[in-house]
């Protein structure tokens, strides 16, 4: 453990670990908040000392009470406020002057409300930070450790869960009581449950820090609105997912929006980068698994908790009906999962456990008959083969399943071996009592197949980030001076966008693959161009009041000889004029006329929380109605760049569709890292576009022939 981990676990064990708690604002008010909090830490057996804080009470539920916090005769290690907030900043300043090293403020009237209470707040903070107490909340529900070497309810209103391995950090207090009572009915225990509130003091980075070398934790369980720093949350879950000797999980549930810069018309990636896709990029690059809902994300915690990871993506689907047994392998498929072709040894012992009626091919159906031997001899036999690296049983009980007696079979079996078994018992009662012995036994039981494969799907995509290959940050040998002098030079002028030939500059200066082109001030210049260039040639307005050329009718194309491009250079001139009498028309510009290819689309938009955001995706006039794009954090490391092309339904085209040749996905890449490395060496860029980009046939490279460079 490095010194940044030690020194977090230290500060944050006071609030997890205090060997003594002054509860002030302590009540003895039935129903009260100061009530309920002191009657939770007393009935969840807190293995510390409690010292209530009322000034109108010698004692509160049979233990004495003090005046103020600055009358406890002993070190207090933990505070827990629940007083009205205007008093809250006063309380902190005793608190620190007594030595308390961690503090939770349930109170709420802080930055939540506006106004004072934001004043109220930043006041706070100033003081924690004065006497270096750590802080959860305000506006929070508590803190709970289910370790019986703490034992501790800190909050109120709800019962203590049963110990488990999940830790949970929510920014929702009310969504905590939700989910502690849903876990209970689902038989899942926590070791870690946070309130987080407005954050004003810990916030998920430093809780995610300090779970990330928790003994006690093995999944992590995330509630979020927001991300106080979103550039450090990736480092830190990145560390935790990735860890060689512990990864641990992390599963989010987000909501909300992040402060996202006004989205410019003039970018297509401007328009399309909206927060849940940057919350995307974010999670995928770190290796965080993202729910849609809450019980999507009790899915995945299910299975995560208590059961080993699969080594492939094979799947064997063991039913004694055949409906869900087809629903469950439609669905494994759609989620990317193998239905595993079972060995000729396996095939061999089911015709000997199964009746001459069951169906030994995968998905194995049992029939409806088959009871408990049957599943177990089945679990095992499947379990053994080396070509199965998951399995999904299925129950459909009749009036003659043993239901109880079944669940108990695949306990028994599976506990022998290493691969994740999840459960589908179909129905609510008539199989209540098989889903209570799997879950009590730590097999996850769910009430549709489709779930379990879902489930399924993502525990295998967690064994390919564990073992994906580990690359780094490529860097370019790239004229940066250059590009900056361009920049300089547009920035000077007032400008906040390049003109396209100016764009072309910077782009060459980091060594893209730009087309042949020329700045013509007059015709002479461009019919004198088209000399270097070669026909035929495109011809473009270059004019700082025109930003979306063709809608202007400022570009002409397939220009085949001189006169073509003598009158194309009268035609846009007059039709600019007429839109635009007052246009600032620098010229035009003569590039080449690009070989036909894939057109793509290579994006940045610069997020004002989390920095720059790449993007790839479907080029031309259509990017914006198909939507056919991924994004992803800069700086990229050379295998996002091939994720970033891969995920997309563009790179089945790419790589060879229907007879079509496979196109240079390579060089696509080497793009998508150099505009990295471009974004972050040049803060000034605010968004960029790169549309299209013409990719050729494998090994024949691409072409850039339209750019747009927004500054900020």
């Amino acid at each position: 453990m490095n010194s940044t981990n030690e020194k977090i676990t230290k500060k944050l064990n006071s609030i997890f670990y205090p060997k003594s708690i002054a509860i002030i604002g302590a009540s003895r008010q039935p129903g009260s908040v100061g009530h309920s909090l002191l009657a939770n830490l007393i009935d969840s057996r807190f293995q510390g000392i409690l010292y209530p804080v009322n000034p109108k009470a010698t004692g509160i539920l049979g233990i004495k009470s003090y005046p103020t916090v600055m009358d406890i005769p002993d070190i207090v290690d933990l505070a827990i406020l629940i007083v009205p907030s205007k008093i809250i900043p006063s309380v902190l300043e005793e608190c620190g002057k007594t030595g308390v090293s961690g503090a939770i403020v349930i109170s709420a009237g802080f930055k939540e409300i506006g106004g004072e209470g934001i004043e109220l707040e930043k006041k706070v903070q100033k003081i924690i930070q004065k006497y270096d107490i750590s802080l959860v909340g305000p506006n929070c529900l508590g803190v709970i450790n289910t370790d019986s070497i703490s034992s501790m309810n800190a909050t109120f209103g709800t019962q203590m869960s049963k110990e488990g391995n999940i830790s949970f950090i929510s920014q929702s207090g009310a969504l905590c009581v939700a989910v502690l009572d849903y876990a209970k009915e689902a038989n899942i225990g926590f070791s870690k449950f946070i309130s987080m509130g407005n954050k004003a003091g810990l916030t998920e980075n430093e809780l995610l820090l300090y779970l990330k070398n928790d003994p006690k934790t093995d999944v992590i369980l995330m509630y979020l609105e927001d991300l106080a720093n979103g550039r450090e949350f990736m480092k830190i879950a990145r560390e935790t997912t990735s860890n060689l000797s512990h990864p641990k999980p992390i599963i989010a549930l987000k909501a909300g929006r992040t402060l996202l810069g006004a989205k410019a018309a003039s970018s297509h990636t401007g328009s399309l980068a909206g927060s849940d896709r940057v919350y995307d990029a974010i999670f995928s690059q770190c290796g965080v698994l993202r729910g849609e809902t809450l019980e999507e994300i009790f899915d995945y915690v299910k299975a995560f908790s208590s059961q080993p990871l699969p080594q492939g993506k094979n799947v064997a689907i063991i039913t004694n009906s055949g409906g869900p047994g087809i629903l469950a392998t439609d669905s494994c498929i759609q989620h990317g999962l193998n239905i595993a072709p079972l060995s000729r040894n396996t095939v061999k012992s089911l015709k000997k456990i199964l009746p001459p009626t069951a169906s030994l091919n995968n998905p194995v159906d049992l029939i409806a008959e088959a009871q408990s031997e049957q599943y177990e001899g089945t679990v095992r036999e499947i379990l053994k083969d080396k070509n199965v690296h998951s399995s999904i049983i299925i129950v459909t009980p009749t009036t003659f399943t043993k239901v109880e007696k079944i669940a108990e079979a695949i306990v028994k079996t599976s506990k022998k071996f290493q691969k994740p078994v999840l459960c589908c018992f179909l129905g609510i009662y008539d199989v209540s009592g098989g889903i209570e012995i799997l879950e009590e036994n730590g097999i996850p039981a769910y009430r549709f197949p489709e779930s379990a494969a879902r489930v399924l799907s993502e525990m295998t995509h967690f064994t390919w980030w564990l073992s994906r290959p580990q690359t780094g940050v490529k860097k370019f040998k790239v004229n940066k001076a250059k590009a900056e002098a361009v920049i300089d030079s547009v920035k000077k002028e007032g400008r906040h966008f390049l003109l396209e030939h100016e764009s072309y500059e910077v782009l060459k200066a980091y060594k893209f693959p730009v087309i042949k082109s020329f700045l013509a001030e007059n015709e002479s210049q461009a019919v004198e161009a088209t000399d270097k260039i070669g026909f035929p040639v495109v011809l473009k307005i270059s004019s700082p009041d025109i930003i979306h050329k063709f809608d202007f009718g400022g570009v002409k194309l397939n220009l085949r000889n001189k006169t073509e491009v003598r009158k194309a250079y009268h035609e846009i001139l007059e039709k600019i004029l007429a839109k635009k009498p007052d246009a600032d028309v620098r010229g035009m510009i003569v590039e080449e006329m690009a070989p036909q290819g894939k057109e793509i689309i290579l994006g940045m938009n610069r997020d004002l929380q989390f920095g720059p955001i790449l993007m790839f995706g479907m080029g031309g006039i259509y990017v914006e109605a198909l939507e056919d794009v991924t994004f992803r954090l800069a700086p990229i490391r050379e295998l996002t760049a091939k994720i970033m092309i891969t995920s997309t339904k563009t790179y089945k085209i790419l790589e060879g569709f229907r007879g079509e040749p496979a196109y240079d996905i390579d060089a696509i890449a080497e793009c998508l890292k150099k505009l990295s490395q471009l974004v972050i060496d040049f803060d000034d860029i605010r968004e960029l576009d790169l549309n299209p980009l013409i990719v050729y046939k494998k090994g024949k490279g691409c072409s850039i022939v339209d750019a747009r460079i927004i500054l900020g």
